[in-house]
């Protein structure tokens, strides 16, 4: 589908993406999120809460990086180097412990390329919380920047060629460990060269994890 939103279809099963979150959380506290900022970004979703906003389609920036497929260093060179990247983001952008960045590299193909797509998230050290989302797809020798989500949680994904891009949702006293929703969104690349939104859904969680959610379309 080029240009346009499609009917929302059904969702991937996601209830027990609650009790993931809260087990990040745990292991947060007793000082284990290292394992986490080394893990590859390949759908292990760690987040929390929010404020900026999400922009599909931005104008590409180059980035001077390789034409080889970026590792976990050269990844967060890209971000920091990226003009796209708010200054916000950049200063959260340092390493945990030693040299161990909070960023999660998947790589695969988004947006039909003949050169593997990049998509990088940057998380927090202290709570994992996904603070930014960055999709770089390589173009002339050079890493462009084709995609950003910047609102607080969130975490993009490929998922059988879109880009799923998932943001909680907190109401007034849930803690970061337990949000009471999320916003789910897929976008597709165009003909156009950028993303363009193709349909989105809210899930609500129950209080009782575990318990199967049922999520809600919603229109584009």
């Amino acid at each position: 589908m080029h240009g346009g939103l499609t009917e929302a279809g059904p969702s991937p099963a996601r209830g027990t993406f609650q009790a993931v979150i809260a087990a990040v959380a745990v292991l947060a506290a007793l000082g284990l999120f290292l394992s986490s900022c080394a893990t590859g970004g390949t759908g292990a979703r760690d987040e929390g809460p929010a404020h900026a906003e999400a922009v599909a389609g931005s104008t590409a920036s180059p980035s001077g990086t390789p034409t080889d497929v970026p590792d976990r260093t050269d990844a967060v060179r890209l971000v920091k180097d990226d003009p796209e990247v708010s200054e916000e983001v950049k200063r959260e952008l340092k390493p945990c412990v030693g040299d161990e960045y909070p960023v999660d590299v998947s790589f695969g193909d988004l947006t039909g390329g003949a050169e593997t797509d990049v998509v990088v998230n940057v998380l927090t050290c202290g709570d994992l919380v996904g603070i930014g989302s960055y999709v770089y797809r390589e173009t002339s020798g050079r890493y462009e920047n084709v995609f950003k989500a910047e609102e607080p949680p969130v975490y993009a994904e490929i998922d059988r060629g879109d880009l799923v891009v998932t943001k909680q949702v907190y109401e007034r006293g849930d803690p970061v460990s337990s949000p009471s929703g999320e916003n789910v969104i897929t976008y597709r690349w165009t003909a156009a060269d950028r993303f363009v939104k193709e349909y989105s859904w809210h899930n609500d969680y129950s209080s009782v994890v575990g318990e199967d959610q049922t999520p809600v379309p919603e229109s584009g």
